[in-house]
């Protein structure tokens, strides 16, 4: 038996019967058929970014072999492996003065982030990851390889983007790219105790600023380890992230409100190449354990917000990571062909990311179910995304209608619930 691949998300378990580390697409389907044939369920392994709980049988796929990325300047467009991190992608298509719509972190798997929708890190101009794929290489349970497109399989084609993993096994897609180069951006980061006020404040600014600008505020302890800048260790902080495509000049003028929201720690707003997108953020490049889920909002007011971060802040029974994303913009347009990616209404999304370093799955589900209650019916849905280790939650990840057309598909090409049933709970691949 081949070894389980090291994984970004060291939290749960992987203890599969069988791993099968796929050197092509065709090593992906011959190993989907072994398993179709034998009843063995099936998960999917890249970075193992998303892994949604523990894996206990069953075949295990590593797909980071497929690591291929062709870049096509006069399209727009990069295939892309199943295999493949963001960062990959954006090294590839810099040169053309192009861009995919990646997250935040370049170590996570491109094509399962864009299975799960994808919001990216300037989501709010040009939209869902999912919505500018064109084709994808897919193997169905039965063993059979299809190209699935909008014109050839266009049910396959609407479910697969939004809808993870639960229709097959992914070996490749084809996205397109967008005109950019460089943008201006980079994090303010505030004192924790005034964390309210300046969350107060970044509320009312998202509500003026254009489409062109995707933001976002995290708050969390911060470790005192080597690794964290000095002025930020062991200090309860709040970061706006900040991303913006237009000039330089007109992005300080777009900020101006921020830096006013008191004196900051740190100031890093700026004009970046493209490649340093991933300075905006700085997620972490090192595996951990982790616990986390995204509440889909329609809206937020600061009365509530206070209180997330009351329940989350320095004195929390846990250590707990709050990020609010700006939604709307690009995200709230339905594409032209549709696809499953649910809660295009909502206006903000909560993030909340608890390490489970000293720190046991009920506790951190206990305060985030908390928060949850505190936002009562502003919560609209969940995130597949960024449900990290909840993989026997599988509820509001989608609307009712799109759950139920979802689950139609699985059980035309899935009946056997290989890999992973209506929500596809085994790895997600990232």
């Amino acid at each position: 038996m081949t070894a389980v691949p090291a994984g970004f998300q060291t939290g749960f378990p992987v203890r599969p019967d069988l791993v099968v580390e796929a050197a092509d697409a065709e090593e992906v389907r011959a190993a989907v058929a072994r398993a179709a044939r034998e009843g063995h369920r099936i998960a999917l392994h890249a970075t193992g970014h998303g892994l949604p709980g523990p894996v206990d049988g069953g075949v295990l796929i590593s797909t980071r072999r497929l690591d291929e990325v062709r870049v096509d300047p006069e399209r727009r467009t990069a295939w892309i492996g199943a295999g493949v991190t963001w960062g990959q992608v954006i090294e590839a298509a810099a040169p053309h003065g192009l861009a995919p719509l990646n997250g935040s972190s370049p170590g996570v798997g491109a094509v399962s982030y864009t299975l799960g929708g994808g919001l990216g890190v300037l989501a709010r101009e040009f939209g869902y990851a999912a919505d500018r794929v064109r084709a994808l290489d897919l193997v169905t349970a039965d063993g059979s390889a299809r190209r699935v497109t909008a014109d050839g399989e266009p049910e396959l084609f609407w479910g697969l983007r939004g809808g993870g993993h639960r229709l097959g096994a992914v070996t490749g897609l084809e996205v397109g790219l967008v005109p950019v180069a460089r943008l201006y951006g980079g994090v303010l980061a505030f004192d924790g105790d005034g964390a309210a006020g300046v969350v107060r404040h970044w509320l009312e600014w998202t509500r003026t600023v254009p489409d062109t600008v995707t933001s976002s505020v995290a708050a969390m302890v911060y470790p005192p380890i080597p690794q964290v800048p000095e002025e930020l260790r062991g200090r309860y902080v709040l970061s706006v992230r900040v991303a913006f495509t237009g000039a330089a000049k007109e992005g300080e003028r777009l900020v101006a409100p921020l830096r006013a929201a008191g004196p900051a720690l740190r100031d890093s707003l700026r004009e970046m190449p493209y490649t340093d997108s991933h300075t905006i953020h700085n997620d972490p490049p090192f595996p951990h354990a982790y616990y986390g889920d995204g509440l889909m909002l329609s809206g937020l007011d600061a009365g509530r917000a206070a209180r997330v971060l009351e329940l989350t802040g320095r004195a929390a029974p846990v250590m707990t990571v709050v990020q609010l994303n700006h939604l709307g913009g690009a995200l709230a347009a339905a594409p032209d062909p549709d696809s499953a990616v649910p809660y295009r209404e909502a206006a903000y999304l909560l993030r909340l990311l608890t390490p489970l370093d000293g720190t046991d799955v009920a506790s951190a589900r206990a305060l985030h179910a908390e928060v949850a209650d505190a936002l009562g019916p502003l919560v609209v849905g969940r995130s597949l995304n960024f449900s990290f280790g909840g993989g026997d939650r599988t509820d509001r990840l989608h609307g009712p209608r799109t759950a139920k057309r979802l689950a139609g598909l699985v059980s035309r090409y899935d009946p056997a619930s290989l890999f992973g049933g209506p929500y596809g709970v085994s790895p997600g691949g990232r």
